[in-house]
């Protein structure tokens, strides 16, 4: 349920970033292009087989984003929370479609 609800919420912000590029700033630009980018890495993130492909395409947008927004003065802590929620479902593996039921560990 994370990874769908991470991956799911993450095309939905970068869709709607996009269609800000192109309604406020004519479509070109570096928003739309990081946009782009974050909505492509949501897209493979979703899909099991290009989990880490996806995830390492979000990082790349996620991290420069935070890093630029705390050199601004401004704590956007939640980006944090989405960089750690990648990192976690990239290391653990897709939710669905391993072919194998998943059971959780014990520890």
């Amino acid at each position: 349920m994370f990874h769908v609800v991470l991956g799911l919420g993450l095309l939905a912000m970068s869709l709607h970033a996009l269609q800000h590029a192109f309604h406020e700033h004519g479509g070109l630009g570096h928003l739309a292009f990081v946009a782009g980018l974050q909505a492509l890495g949501a897209v493979l993130f979703l899909v099991p087989q290009t989990v880490r492909w996806g995830g390492v395409a979000l990082l790349l947008v996620l991290i420069p984003g935070f890093v630029f927004n705390l050199i601004q003065g401004e704590w956007r802590l939640e980006v944090l929370i989405y960089v750690a929620g990648v990192w976690l479902v990239m290391n653990q593996g897709p939710a669905w479609g391993t072919g194998t039921a998943r059971t959780p560990r014990m520890t």
